[in-house]
């Protein structure tokens, strides 16, 4: 059983940074591509970054492109997310998710591991 486990939410002033990281264990970590989505109160979670196993390939949504970077080190059993520029309206619970195709990537209903969430709040 893999499990995901994600740290480095907190509170933070629009324009600055977090960096957050997630922690897998249980499974083959260096075979999956791994996500970030995030979940708005009152809204659907949605597609943040998405990297391959290897990290050759990253993809992003529009509105974090530029300001966020997803990476991973393999060695370590961890994905990171970068976050510069933050806007309040990235506020949300963020969370890792593990184990997709890279085309269904965007899909959170593709993934098979999932973390409890850590929450980012930015303020305006």
């Amino acid at each position: 059983q893999v499990q995901l486990v994600e740290s480095g939410g907190g509170l933070v002033q629009a324009g600055g940074s977090l960096r957050l990281s997630c922690a897998a264990s249980g499974g083959t970590f260096s075979s999956y591509n791994m996500g970030w989505f995030r979940q708005a109160p009152g809204k659907e979670r949605e597609f943040v970054a998405a990297i391959t196993w290897s990290g050759g390939m990253t993809s992003y949504a529009d509105s974090v492109r530029g300001r966020f970077t997803i990476s991973r080190d393999n060695a370590k059993n961890t994905v990171y997310l970068q976050m510069n520029r933050l806007k309040p309206e990235d506020t949300a619970v963020y969370y890792c998710a593990g184990s997709t195709p890279w085309d269904n990537r965007k899909k959170s209903d593709a993934y098979t591991y999932w973390g409890q969430g850590t929450q980012v709040t930015v303020s305006s």
